[in-house]
């Protein structure tokens, strides 16, 4: 022990010197880290300065200037460690090309820059990112190639590059990117096929790919039957082709499958269906065929959407166990059998879609009686039996569509109460009875249609004040018509024609100032025409034959602007015909079987109107088309001829008698010539495969067709065949060989729809031509021109809400935004896909055309132009368009080119997002005008927005899309987007891209 002691002494001593120094050091290094740190944070900081001076002080983050409190506490920022981590620039109108020097902040790892305007090719900088594990470039302005070398950025779990246009082959470098999880590259230019490498992504989540209809046709890979891991695949309309394959069954973890708008066939594989997980299945607009599995593993599925294909067998009983399933949308197919029962006692269903099959049996009794229903829509097909009690037990049925089936018995007495209702559509079918009572007053029921059943009851008193579209012919109503029509006064179609209506026509029904057309025929009213009429500015249409009214035919029809169509037959009228209905462009009349007398009106003695004036005993005409008696010269008080007199007269006679008869024979060869069907050889030059003749087309060229008329003639709807298939068909002109401009119109349009295709662009199908007549056979558009649905004030066409066509008063907004990105892509085709390119030159609302899902296509394509190539100007010798959607350089040079289109395309987008008219800004100016000056006096958009439409959710959307219009009216056409540009602005409105694949309308 006493030999230790010195050493521990010195042990101590030691310890005394040492403890010092440690400290010291210790300290020398807190001050080295603490340097370290500090030369980071003003490294980084510097670094976020000159990316705030690259994109130019812009407003989200000017604030960078002005704040002192750390970089790390900015929004936009999030460190870890006190060093910058990520980045998140969504939405912040970022434009210019990508800041070369962003990876300079060395521990970057997440970086957001989606929904900006960022130009340039890929930024192959960010491999300098050597941590970076999230990329978001979606939705920017991005172009060219993916570099063969995008594989160096290793980390990357999250590869967002969709809404871009990104072109070239997708590369197979992304295969190697080992650990992604989600790889995001809807809505691009790629060509080439899908590289199947992709199949080695073992990781893979997310595989969205939609919408890049310009790959070659393919086949899904076979290598893709390797991820399984795989939750999310989207490849809605990229040119998906040949059998879903069984292997699909292998990716055992998928919960969405949306493969819709391509061209699969073959049969839905069973295997799809044994997936535990699965719960969205989006297959519709394919040609898949066969018939549906029946057995369904999963009980998760929510959203179960095959319609719009092929598809044949019954409906599988399976699909009664799926708990979960909140849409059944199997429409457009050819199903039959009965709709098994368990379906209707599906506790989460709300949206069912099975019109247009060939369901047969009864409705399950339990529809809404455990379940809310919002839609269901069952029409066109062989049901019979009642509609469901329940119906609207929930208290949220916004649509009943069940037209053209057996059905029977009496409506539901649930629709009597239920305030939601919209539309209710149950024409053509065998019902009975009263409806029930409260229906007619229901809060926000807009459309009505029950034409063709054997309804009971009194006309109704009163009606919603929503109420836009009342159609009742052949029923047994009964009762007059309400002289108290104060409810009434948002009509615009008001059909009650074969019924048992008695009384009179009330005056009152006069204040219906937004009627288009009015058919009373076929009744048993009485009385007088009402007189004062001038309020109904907007009837098209006016049918009060079959009835028993009598007095004299009001003048003051002459005066009403759009009346094409005047049915006043078989009646009691009497006194004369007013010389005033000689002012209306009549595409039909008939005013026969009356007690009419005197002259003709010289503006009717026309062969067209041959028809119009028989069985009126005291009328007279002179001219012998009319095939009436000539009106005498004499009168009762006439003095006694002399001989000398009478002779003359005779003499007279015999010439005009000889003239007469000449002329006469003039117009019978002309007649045959052109009336005569049977004598005049036509052409038909087909564009597609048909399934009609030149013989069912023309035999359909009848007044009662006339759906619409303009400058270059009549439009007519045609049905061609026993399937129920109809067409548009355009007539030119008739007997006007000399009118070279419609010839020119007509040869522009035949070239240009004859030669392009596009799902944006309606369908020319064929051509029918003789010597004196040309016609033009399109698709029918059901739901005819977006002005119709736009413009209330001319017509008030049913509203579309929700997901799903269901009518009111006015297209809600995501119908609107659908329409505007559906005329954008075929715009887009044309400017940037045709070679040469087509430019419209007279773009506007009335020839947008919708079809039955509201999808846009342009048409009328009379006055179109086809450039020498994309950016070239072409001449024209004359101005030609509508007022309100023409650019003004238009006016002012004979060189032209897509922008002008551009233009018309902007005008549109201001309609759509305010309601207004082209020509209507407001009292002194356009639209155009008016928005410019509205942007320039720095007001709030949001209130120039259309408040019909106007909702908390869509707000955003509909601003974005009313400043592009402001942009696409630019006074400059350099200033104006091309239309590229411009569809890539409507597809970042969207809130993310995976939102918005279901979006099918």
């Amino acid at each position: 022990m006493t030999k230790s002691l010195p050493s521990l002494s010195l042990s101590l001593s030691l310890l005394c010197f040492l403890k010092p120094i440690s400290f010291f050091f210790f300290f020398l290094l807190l001050l080295c880290s603490h340097h370290a740190n500090s030369q980071l944070y003003q490294q980084e900081h510097s670094v976020l300065l000159r990316l705030n001076q690259f994109w130019q002080n812009q407003a989200p983050i000017s604030h960078w200037l002005s704040s002192n409190a750390s970089h790390c506490t900015w929004p936009e920022i999030q460190c870890t460690n006190n060093s910058v981590t990520a980045l998140f620039f969504s939405n912040y109108n970022l434009n210019g090309t990508f800041p070369p020097f962003l990876c300079d902040l060395n521990n970057l790892t997440h970086l957001d820059l989606q929904l900006n305007f960022i130009t340039g090719g890929f930024p192959t900088t960010l491999y300098n990112c050597s941590n970076l594990n999230y990329l978001d470039l979606s939705q920017n302005y991005f172009a060219g190639p993916i570099p063969d070398d995008v594989d160096r950025l290793s980390r990357l779990q999250f590869l967002n590059l969709g809404g871009n246009s990104f072109s070239g082959e997708i590369p197979v470098s992304i295969s190697r990117l080992s650990e992604l999880r989600h790889l995001y590259l809807f809505v691009n230019k790629f060509n080439g096929t899908y590289p199947s490498e992709i199949g080695n992504l073992l990781n893979l989540e997310e595989l969205l790919m939609a919408y890049n209809s310009n790959l070659q046709p393919a086949e899904l890979p076979s290598s893709f039957a390797q991820l399984k891991k795989l939750t999310y695949l989207w490849m809605t309309e990229s040119n998906v082709i040949g059998e879903i394959p069984e292997w699909i069954g292998n990716l055992t973890a998928l919960v969405k499958l949306d493969l819709s708008k391509n061209n699969l066939t073959g049969k839905i594989p069973g295997s799809l269906f044994t997936l535990k997980n699965l719960s969205v299945v989006y297959l519709f607009q394919n040609n898949l065929s066969g018939e549906i599995p029946q057995r369904i593993d999963s009980k998760k599925i929510t959203e179960y959407d095959l319609s719009e294909n092929n598809l044949t067998g019954r409906i599988p009983a399976a699909i009664g166990h799926l708990q979960e399933l909140t849409a059944l949308l199997l429409f457009s197919n050819q199903l039959y059998g009965e709709i098994p029962e368990s379906i209707g006692r599906l506790p989460l269903l709300t949206d069912v879609r099975l019109f247009d099959n060939n369901l047969n049996g009864t409705l399950p009794p339990d529809f809404g009686r455990n379940l809310i229903l919002e839609g269901f829509q069952v029409n066109s097909n062989k049901l019979t039996g009642s509609l469901p009690e329940h119906l609207c037990s929930g208290g949220k049925l916004i649509g009943v569509t069940a037209q053209e089936n057996n059905l029977s018995g009496e409506l539901p007495k649930s629709l009597g109460n239920c305030d939601s209702l919209i539309i209710v559509d149950v024409h053509k079918n065998n019902f009975s009875g009263e409806i029930p009572a409260g229906l007619w007053t229901a809060l926000n029921l807009t459309y009505v249609v029950m034409n063709n059943n054997s309804f009971t009851g009194d006309f109704p008193q009163r009606v919603s004040k929503n109420l836009a579209r009342l159609q009742i012919s052949n029923n047994k109503f009964s009762g007059e018509i309400p002289s108290d029509l104060s409810s009434f006064w948002n009509l615009t179609e008001f059909e009650a024609s074969n019924n048992l209506l008695t009384g009179q026509i009330p005056e009152e029904v006069t204040a219906l100032s937004k009627l288009n057309k009015l058919s009373l025929d076929g009744n048993q009213l009485t009385g007088e025409l009402p007189k004062n009429i001038l309020s109904w500015r907007s009837l098209q249409s006016l049918k009060l034959s079959r009835n028993r009214l009598s007095g004299e035919i009001p003048d003051q029809l002459g005066d009403l602007p759009n009346l094409n169509d005047l049915d006043l037959s078989e009646n009691r009228l009497s006194g004369t015909i007013p010389t005033e209905l000689g002012k209306l462009k009549l595409n039909f009349l008939d005013l026969s079987s009356n007690f009419l007398s005197g002259t003709i009106p010289s503006a009717f003695e026309n062969a067209i109107f041959a028809r119009s004036f028989l069985n009126n005993p005291s009328l007279c005409s002179n001219n012998a088309v009319l095939n009436l008696d000539g009106c005498s010269l004499r009168t009762q008080n006439s003095r006694k001829i002399s001989s000398q007199h009478l002779a003359l007269i005779v003499s007279l006679g015999v010439i005009v008698f000889i003239l007469f008869v000449v002329s006469a024979l003039f117009i019978i060869k002309i007649y045959r010539k052109t009336g005569n069907r049977a004598d005049v050889e036509w052409k038909l030059t087909s564009f597609q495969r048909l399934n009609f003749s030149e013989a069912n087309l023309l035999s359909g060229l009848s007044e009662n067709n006339v759906i619409g008329s303009g400058g270059s003639g009549k439009v007519y709807r045609i049905p061609v065949n026993s399937l129920g298939e109809t067409v548009a068909v355009k007539k030119i002109w008739n007997n006007r060989k000399s009118d070279h401009k419609l010839e020119k119109e007509f040869m522009a349009e035949v070239k240009i729809l004859s030669s392009i295709r596009h799902n944006n662009i309606i369908k020319l199908l064929c051509c029918v031509s003789c010597e004196t007549s040309r016609l033009l056979v399109y698709e029918y558009m059901e739901k005819q021109s977006l002005d119709k649905w736009l413009h209330k004030k001319k017509n008030s066409p049913p509203i579309i809400t929700g997901s799903d066509p269901i009518c009111g008063v006015a297209l809600d907004w995501p119908t609107r935004f659908q329409i505007a990105v559906g005329a954008a892509q075929g715009l887009c085709y044309m400017h940037h896909e045709c070679s040469p390119p087509v430019i419209h030159r007279d773009l506007k609302s009335s020839n947008i055309l919708l079809d039955s899902e509201f999808n846009a296509k342009i048409a009328d394509f009379g006055l179109a132009k086809m450039l020498v190539k994309q950016g070239e100007s072409a001449s024209v010798s004359a101005v030609a368009g509508s007022f309100g959607y023409m650019a003004p350089e238009y006016a002012q040079t004979p060189k032209i080119n897509e922008k002008i289109d551009v233009f018309s395309f902007g005008v549109i987008l201001l309609e759509l997002a305010t309601g207004k008219e082209a020509l209507n800004g407001d009292a002194d100016s356009s639209l155009v005008e008016w928005a410019w000056e509205y942007i320039q006096e720095g007001k709030a958009i949001d209130d120039a927005l259309d408040k019909d439409v106007k909702e908390p959710n869509y707000v955003d959307e509909m601003c974005s899309v009313f400043k592009l219009g402001v942009i696409c009216t630019s006074t400059l056409p350099t200033n104006r987007p091309t239309m590229n540009q411009a569809l890539q602005i409507l597809i970042r409105t969207r809130t993310s891209a995976p939102q918005t694949h279901g979006d099918k309308k």
